[in-house]
């Protein structure tokens, strides 16, 4: 069963502050979040697909991530791969307090350490060029890893995530980003979720309230690709 309202990004609840489609994205401020594209995500076997199939049919995730992908390389905008901590059997079990969903991490050995569940999903494996962030262990992509003095090293302003998941690492790494200064763009059908109340959260609720655009695909390739030819950078070798 899908959401109550649209998946094309044409709900009338949207804030129109968060969803005007004329913000610019300069290449030499702005950086693409990849979050979590493992296979235990995003592909067919993966021991979080099951969970994510239906929203991410729902909403054409993986064409989604892919063209906002390909358009961010094309036009020069650096991308930032933004991993979740790789999964040992040891892993907090001597901690003091992990959160429930770091249980069910070491339960199901999700992510695991030499697995094909842990390879990144082929079609958004990193190319020269692109940035592969230290793991994080909990849901910000930020806290405990190098992204911010990264992002800070190479000049970005403006943030724009894609990639898994909406209510969890996504709304965290988001909200981190924001906090921290940055400008946010959430692509809101590049974004995958365990079922469509999580997408409302963060997508109706929550993002409305830090983000600074919350555009579809094709909102987010409208404001890209408006520019001249000879306005855009030339590509990066092997990006």
């Amino acid at each position: 069963m899908g959401p109550s309202t649209p998946s094309d990004g044409t709900e009338a609840g949207r804030s129109e502050d968060a969803t005007a489609t004329a913000h610019s994205y300069p290449s030499d401020e702005t950086a693409l979040l990849v979050i979590d594209p493992y296979n235990d995500f995003l592909s067919e076997g993966g021991k979080l697909w099951p969970a994510a199939r239906e929203v991410a049919e729902g909403i054409g995730l993986l064409d989604h991530m892919r063209a906002v992908l390909a358009a961010a390389r094309d036009h020069g905008i650096r991308v930032f791969i933004v991993p979740h901590h790789r999964t040992s059997p040891g892993d907090y079990r001597t901690w003091d307090h992990p959160s429930p969903t770091q249980r069910r991490i070491v339960e199901r050995q999700t992510f695991a350490v030499g697995s094909w569940g842990a390879q990144w999903h082929p079609d958004f494996e990193p190319r020269e060029n692109d940035l592969v962030m230290s793991q994080h262990w909990s849901a910000s992509g930020f806290a405990n890893t190098d992204l911010d003095m990264m992002l800070t090293q190479h000049g970005i302003r403006q943030i724009v995530l894609i990639g898994m998941r909406a209510n969890t690492c996504v709304d965290t790494t988001a909200r981190f980003g924001q906090e921290l200064g940055y400008h946010v763009t959430l692509v809101r059908d590049a974004i995958g979720a365990f079922a469509w109340d999580e997408m409302t959260a963060t997508f109706e609720i929550n993002a409305p309230q830090y983000a600074h655009a919350i555009p579809t695909t094709e909102e987010f390739l409208a404001a890209v690709n408006d520019r001249s030819p000879a306005d855009r950078p030339a590509r990066r070798p092997g990006s």
